[in-house]
């Protein structure tokens, strides 16, 4: 693994110096080490610059200027990625709207019950989810959003995320799973399983509003070998209650050893912005704490230190703890089965 990961940074450090594109610096190095009988073989490069956004989410699905805004901003947010150089651009739960308990509820704003989904403009927001298809095609740029998705009535339906690739389509669509408890008594269905999709080599998983305090379904996605979780939330109750779940977020990047891209509404960016943790949950990237709509990128490389070492080190040896594999170094004593004894 060490000589992988030398080899790996002799490539980086001529990629710097002469211009080139890390494949093509490889290119270069690897006759003379071909030549060694011992040489390892080295992966291509993966490298993926990915956008995660912050935006006004909006509460109202009965209002339609208030889908057309989001549809809009959405776009808005689409090209500021595609300028910036990204390949995938994240946006929050709820981005084209989440609609609010009281406002939704056939009880009436004072008293939350049911939700009346017959409320909901679903003719917009088709149309709106049409437009941001079409831009992703002519941007070439994965999108990934939050949006109600609709199923066959009486069926309440999902609160999701729609993957749509750089071709125009809906890749896949990842349902929220865990539910809260207003959630699944009076909004939505839940999904049932977890959802990956590929871009340029890596491996994104999805989760979606509470489900950053599950740590079961982070670990899932790890046993799944997944390169970088993209986490949608409206956050808390409140702006401040959001830091938890970036706290979170941060935790499940380092116990994992892969990439949390973490986006929020922008109403919640003054206490914690949206951004992207590293394996060693480090912040690479965060987003402006003023409140407004913006994209912010980071280069996922799995070749640069902290995903070497993440990777390489840390994920199988946590693999190893896990499985309960440490039985044979298990010690035979019986001093250790008395508990009460110094």
């Amino acid at each position: 693994m060490t000589a992988n990961r030398n080899f790996k940074r002799k490539v980086r450090t001529r990629a710097a110096k002469t211009g080139e594109s890390y494949t093509t610096a490889l290119r270069h190095l690897r006759p003379a080490s071909m030549a060694a009988p011992t040489e390892q073989v080295v992966p291509e490069a993966k490298r993926v610059r990915l956008a995660v956004a912050q935006t006004i989410v909006r509460e109202d699905p009965r209002d339609t200027t208030e889908l057309r805004a989001s549809g809009a901003e959405l776009r808005h947010l689409m090209r500021e990625a595609h300028g910036a150089g990204a390949r995938v651009v994240h946006f929050p739960e709820g981005a084209t709207c989440s609609p609010h308990k009281r406002i939704m509820s056939i009880n009436g704003p004072d008293e939350v019950g049911p939700a009346d989904w017959h409320r909901f403009a679903w003719d917009v927001l088709q149309q709106e989810l049409g437009a941001v298809a079409e831009l992703a095609r002519e941007l070439m740029l994965w999108t990934v959003l939050g949006s109600v998705h609709r199923l066959t009535g009486p069926h309440r339906p999902h609160n999701s995320l729609y993957v749509i690739s750089d071709r125009g389509e809906v890749a896949t669509r990842y349902d929220e799973r865990m539910l809260s408890h207003t959630k699944i008594s009076y909004m939505y269905a839940p999904g049932t399983m977890p959802v990956t999709f590929e871009v340029d080599g890596l491996l994104f998983g999805c989760a979606l509003g509470i489900e950053v305090h599950f740590p079961e379904l982070f670990m899932e996605y790890e046993r799944l070998d997944v390169d970088c979780v993209l986490l949608s939330t409206a956050g808390g109750a409140a702006p401040e209650d959001t830091r938890t779940f970036a706290t979170a977020a941060q935790a499940h990047a380092f116990t994992n050893s892969y990439w949390v891209s973490f986006a929020v509404p922008a109403q919640h960016s003054r206490a914690v912005s949206s951004g992207v943790v590293s394996p060693s949950g480090k912040w690479l990237a965060r987003g402006p704490q003023d409140g407004t709509a913006s994209v912010t990128v980071a280069d996922l490389d799995d070749t640069s230190d902290d995903a070497e070492v993440a990777v390489l080190r840390a994920r199988p040896w946590r693999r190893t703890a896990r499985a309960g594999l440490y039985d044979p170094h298990l010690v035979r004593d019986p001093r250790g089965d008395h508990r009460n004894i110094f």
